[in-house]
């Protein structure tokens, strides 16, 4: 299966201090298995009632090395960071599709088998981390958990950024990009492995909202919808045009812009087409949140 991950660029400068698992005892008298997994402890079991038996979706909190790629270094989820976890993920992220139409169907149809939590950020050995992963739309990984705090804008924004991304790949794994995507910035694409280099004023430049999106028309569709999504100021960012232009970098952007409009248009009528959901309602949905 192909595995999409979101990265980001940071400094060496960062100390890595890698955890082992320490959880408190919480003992049953007899364990018990729902669906392959483990009923232990009331969280479990709130798991089970709440995950597993009403989307088919299993939550994995319990850190095992095959979550992560030889090589990188992570942090465990503190036990204490879970339940809140869930909380923030069902209403930021199950419940708007639940309220709109057709957005509950798509969503149980479609949800990930796994939800993994890990504490921290996964981080690379060439300088990158990774914010959170999709796996072929059978699994979505969730970093940071241990820093959880939905009033931090900063924290909020990378959670709901990673998971509207990662489950937008859901989509074009299914029904592919929408016709001729590609090609509306051609020329814009780095590849995986220079993204990094780019600033946000070079990607908005090329037609792109992040220089994470440069990186392959995959990624390009799901920051697209991710940041359509989660960002109150998206229009002001990549829709609006600027007026009286008399730099260059100025008409560059103002061309980005309208191709970012363009790619937009297309991503809205793909959703509805492919999917039923009205990709303004759902982001009204989770505005109203924030």
């Amino acid at each position: 299966m192909m595995k999409r991950t979101k990265t980001l660029k940071l400094s060496w400068g960062l100390l890595l201090v890698v955890l082992t698992a320490c959880y408190p005892s919480e003992e049953l008298d007899v364990p018990v298995k729902d669906n392959g997994v483990v009923i232990e402890t009331a969280l479990d079991q709130y798991i089970s009632d709440n995950f597993i038996d009403e989307y088919g979706m299993a939550i994995r909190y319990k850190f095992v090395d095959n979550y992560v790629s030889p090589g990188q270094f992570v942090t465990p989820p503190r036990l204490d960071a879970v339940r809140p976890m869930l909380d923030f993920i069902e209403e930021f992220w199950i419940n708007p599709y639940l309220e709109i139409s057709n957005g509950e169907t798509f969503f149980r149809d479609h949800v990930p088998a796994e939800i993994i939590f890990l504490g921290g950020l996964i981080f690379n050995g060439d300088g990158t981390v990774i914010l959170g992963t999709a796996d072929a739309g059978a699994q979505i990984t969730f970093t940071n958990v241990n820093a959880i705090d939905p009033d931090d804008e900063q924290w909020r924004t990378l959670q709901l950024q990673t998971v509207y991304h990662e489950f937008a790949h859901t989509v074009h794994q299914l029904y592919k990009l929408p016709n001729a995507f590609e090609t509306i910035a051609p020329a814009g694409y780095t590849g995986p492995g220079s993204w990094f280099v780019l600033t946000d004023d070079d990607a908005l430049q090329r037609g792109f909202v992040s220089p994470y999106s440069t990186s392959s028309p995959n990624e390009d569709f799901a920051e697209c919808v991710s940041f359509f999504l989660f960002d109150p100021d998206f229009d002001a960012n990549f829709m609006e045009l600027e007026t009286n232009c008399t730099t260059d970098d100025c008409i560059t952007r103002n061309e980005g812009k309208l191709k970012i409009a363009q790619k937009l248009a297309a991503i809205k009528d793909h959703y509805q087409r492919v999917t039923g959901v009205d990709l303004e309602t759902l982001r009204n949905a989770i505005q109203s949140r924030l």
